[in-house]
């Protein structure tokens, strides 16, 4: 299994598991966070859904997520693709 490192509020994803769920390359993955071109959000989950952190990438008209536990595990991944249309801005926005 994947797992996902975190100490201290921050998570680190290999860039091939976040390229591969955006459906580009490695490095295009790089240069787009480096230019803001990709953004990431993390949630912490609350109650039933306590131990799991949701990571999400934003890449023009994708949206790619990670779930993990609290070992760092990945347990699901899920791509959003619009296409040639933009992401929606509840695409954008923390899931509850």
């Amino acid at each position: 299994m994947t797992t996902i490192a975190f100490a201290d509020g921050a998570f680190e994803v290999d860039a091939n598991i976040v390229a591969e769920g955006l459906g580009i390359a490695v490095p295009l993955l790089q240069a787009g966070m480096r230019s803001g071109a990709i953004t990431t959000r993390s949630e912490r989950g609350l109650d039933a859904d306590q131990g799991r952190h949701r990571l999400t990438f934003f890449s023009g008209s994708k949206r790619f997520r990670l779930v993990i536990d609290e070992h760092g595990t990945i347990i699901q991944r899920s791509t959003l693709d619009f296409g040639n249309a933009p992401l929606p801005r509840a695409a954008h926005r923390p899931s509850g």
